[in-house]
């Protein structure tokens, strides 16, 4: 259990819970509730029939045939993008509105990058009843208009972040200060494995479901749940977490989780936090995040609106630490490049996020015996407008 969180909320040195006095009622509920409300079996028949029934798992694990001869290995997508709202994204969003629900909150809260968590959260807050704030940078807002479109169809009240550069990390502020101002009736549904402790965990455990199925899919597929390689993106990391959990132990397996390089990891619009990251604090975790020597958050970049977070989550950053995942990353050019690839060559468009992932398949030195999961975490309906603007197919 040497990847798995530790009693007081840390994966090797990174995790924690620092945050504001302010804070510490609702965090310390959710921390002494958590465990308990998932495992009981009312709530895990609940959760497994609204991803069966409303989300639509299983989803598919597709043997890329045109992918596969091209890069001359066995490739196969985990089709997270054919999940309710075009995302893996709800299938935290279930769980943590089930949390919600079983804590006694009337009210919803989160924070958004692309749009994608932003929708599944919506989505969850209108089947339960339940009000839904989302707070979402201004430029976010910009470049995810259909996103933005689909929340409030949805009945959730989107609130601009206009500080910083108004993407991801300032939409975190917002609704981390407005959780400070209400307490007792709201629940914060953070996307990904970051904030403080037990988020990083409890949202890792709800998408372990991806790495639950790929086993008993390649068991199906190819009669061994073991596949050579693992690959996701990461930005925050939740889809990366979920693909990778019940793999962590099985050290045969490569794990391979791809960031943002945006323009190139040195060029100063990057968002490749492995690389240029130190350890710091961000959002109520220990982890590692892009900062000036005197701990000023560096505004990271990328073409994606979901990988252009500063830091990862503690798990991704005890993972690096301790090389059990291989962190690589591919810029801009790269991803689109990838995007447009699996799009001609397998009819699927993919989320520029996971367009990343794709792009390590140039990168690894893979042999015809390897069999290599991908997980393609969003479909690009989302992105229609950047892959039109980057206009280079």
């Amino acid at each position: 259990m040497k990847y798995q969180v530790n009693e007081k909320g840390f994966y090797g040195q990174f995790g924690g819970a620092y945050i504001p006095e302010m804070l510490y009622p609702n965090i310390e509920e959710l921390r002494l509730q958590y465990l308990q409300i998932i495992n009981e079996p009312s709530f895990q028949t609940e959760f497994d029939q609204l991803l069966k029934d409303y989300v639509g798992r299983p989803t598919p694990l597709f043997f890329a045939k045109r992918l596969s001869e091209k890069y001359k290995a066995k490739i196969y997508l985990k089709r997270e993008d054919l999940c309710h709202t075009g995302a893996h994204k709800i299938n935290n969003t279930i769980g943590q509105i089930l949390v919600a629900k079983k804590l006694g909150k009337q009210k919803i809260i989160a924070e958004t990058g692309a749009g994608q968590h932003g929708v599944a959260t919506a989505t969850v807050c209108a089947l339960m009843g339940m009000e839904c704030i989302v707070y979402m940078g201004q430029l976010d807002i910009e470049r995810q208009r259909p996103n933005v479109e689909r929340m409030r169809i949805l009945g959730a009240k989107v609130v601009p972040a206009t500080s910083g550069n108004m993407t991801l990390k300032d939409a975190t502020n917002e609704a981390m200060r407005h959780w400070i101002n209400h307490p007792t009736d709201t629940h914060y549904i953070i996307g990904s494995v970051v904030g403080p402790h037990p988020y990083p965990d409890m949202v890792a455990r709800f998408q372990s479901v991806i790495s639950e199925e790929i086993k008993s899919q390649l068991i199906h597929e190819l009669g061994n749940p073991f596949p050579d390689y693992v690959i996701a993106c990461v930005g925050g990391g939740s889809n990366a977490a979920g693909a990778f959990y019940h793999f962590l132990n099985d050290e045969h397996v490569n794990l391979v989780a791809v960031e943002a390089a945006g323009k190139g990891v040195d060029s100063g619009e990057s968002a490749a936090t492995t690389a240029l990251g130190k350890v710091g604090i961000l959002h109520g975790s220990k982890s590692l995040l892009m900062q000036t020597p005197d701990g000023q958050v560096i505004e990271p970049y990328s073409i994606s609106a979901g990988l252009d977070y500063p830091g990862i989550g503690p798990l991704h950053a005890h993972l690096f630490e301790t090389g059990r995942v291989q962190f690589l990353s591919a810029t801009d050019d790269e991803a689109m490049n990838a995007g447009i690839e699996l799009s001609r060559m397998e009819g699927i468009i993919p989320a520029i996020e996971s367009a990343h992932a794709l792009a390590a398949l140039s990168q690894l030195s893979l042999s015809e015996d390897d069999v290599v999961v991908i997980n393609l975490s969003g479909r690009g309906d989302k992105d229609l407008e950047t892959y039109i603007r980057w206009g280079k197919y």
